[in-house]
């Protein structure tokens, strides 16, 4: 709102108003107004949520290792979280760029669901909380939404790559002066680092089913991609500090990706797409940051308030769309590495004890999944009449060593994910 408010004064020669057209000073100006809504604003809302005893029912001091009780904290934090990122947005992005728009769609929808499972979870005191049919149709009507808004808006374009050539051997790489619509993606470490997925539907001989087919491939793997992060996060959130710190340390790299993408010159020298109009997912990813480390206030250890499944599926979806609309949704595995290895662990281990239940045995990967988990739990903890495959470390870590080194663990991560625009 502000952004068309101050374009007009710029119009009228209003000295200072100009400042509103560059990117870097609305990504800076939303990230520190996320930080401060986040961080000043959140302390009463917290209040709010201890009076009203809004509060899931956590670990207490008897299961954990170093004694320490988190019943009573509140949850539904995830609103302080939701409410820094669009208020900013709101104020200060371009509200017609359709990035933006499927951002803040993204956010709300997400936040809604997420709502939804806490309600249920906190006022009907219904463990499981939101069943996951509803929670599987609600990812799977957003992927369609996305992947359907990139297929069908005339905005939605790319500029290829043109990669110059003498004596076999590239000399430089120039960007096409027409904008398309495109299906493809980066993949990381090859030097033909783009995949259309057309090329999937080579064998047929119609160019334009060729050209529908790889939409509808695209629209699938958009869905994949935001069920599977965003469910990853969910896990992952299991610490103080855990899923808001690893989350904020993923917007700087996707932030960082958003804006080489969105610069002719950047995107040149690192010959990948050029993406018109992507310069105001920089802004809304500065206010995604800005929200997360606001949130870090309340959420690092002890902490005061948890995000819940309002904030742990919002921010994953978050990730997930935005990969996905800058092209770069093949470099999540890497990016996302640790919500990944969370996803993993989980899975083997609910498979393993499947199977181990079928054969008649009492059978576990890991002492607790997931893998955070495994890392807190002690020996003494375990059923003796389960038979697990990994008990290492024979000690046990305070969960604030556990976060702080999945923090470390993705901004490994994330640095790779940004060199791979080098090597290939």
């Amino acid at each position: 709102m502000l952004y068309y408010l101050f374009t007009w004064l710029d119009k009228m020669n209003i000295p200072g108003a100009g400042m509103f057209w560059y990117t870097s000073f609305r990504a800076l100006s939303v990230a520190i107004l996320a930080l401060l809504i986040s961080s000043i604003f959140g302390n009463k809302f917290i209040d709010a949520l201890k009076r009203r005893q809004i509060a899931e029912t956590q670990r207490d001091a008897s299961i954990d290792p170093f004694g320490v009780s988190k019943i009573g904290v509140p949850s539904m934090g995830g609103i302080i979280i939701i409410v820094s990122i669009l208020i900013p947005c709101l104020l200060l992005g371009k509200l017609h760029n359709t990035y933006m728009i499927l951002m803040l769609v993204t956010t709300v929808w997400l936040g809604l669901l997420g709502f939804a499972d806490d309600y249920i979870k906190v006022f009907r005191r219904k463990k499981d909380g939101l069943k996951g049919k509803f929670k599987i149709v609600a990812q799977l009507g957003l992927g369609l939404i996305v992947g359907l808004t990139l297929y069908y808006v005339p905005d939605v374009v790319i500029r290829e790559n043109i990669e110059v050539n003498q004596n076999n051997e590239i000399v430089h790489v120039v960007h096409a002066k027409k904008d398309i619509k495109s299906t493809q993606t980066t993949i990381p470490f090859f030097k033909e680092n783009n995949l259309d997925y057309c090329e999937a539907f080579n064998f047929l001989n119609n160019t334009a089913w060729k050209r529908k087919c790889g939409w509808i491939l695209f629209v699938a793997v958009t869905i994949f991609v935001v069920m599977a992060v965003s469910n990853g996060a969910n896990l992952n959130d299991g610490m103080d500090g855990m899923a808001a710190g690893n989350s904020a340390i993923i917007g700087v790299g996707l932030g960082i990706l958003a804006y080489v993408s969105s610069h002719l010159e950047f995107a040149r020298y690192l010959n990948i797409m050029y993406i018109p109009g992507s310069e105001e997912l920089v802004v809304f990813i500065c206010a995604f940051i800005g929200a997360l480390i606001g949130f870090l206030w309340y959420n690092s250890y002890p902490a005061q308030v948890f995000m819940g499944d309002t904030g742990s599926l919002t921010i994953g979806g978050i990730i997930a769309v935005f990969a996905i609309i800058i092209h770069k949704e093949l470099l999540i595995p890497i990016l996302c590495g640790v919500f990944l290895v969370e996803n993993l662990s989980v899975i083997l281990q609910v498979q393993t004890a499947k199977w181990g239940t079928k054969h008649g045995k009492k059978l576990r990967i890991f002492k607790r999944a997931p893998i955070h988990d495994h890392f807190r739990t002690t020996k003494a903890q375990l059923d003796s009449q389960i038979s697990y495959f990994w008990t290492k470390p024979n000690n046990v870590y305070h969960e604030s060593k556990i976060t702080i080194r999945f923090w470390i663990v993705t901004i490994l991560l994330v640095a790779i994910a940004l060199i791979t625009l080098k090597i290939r």
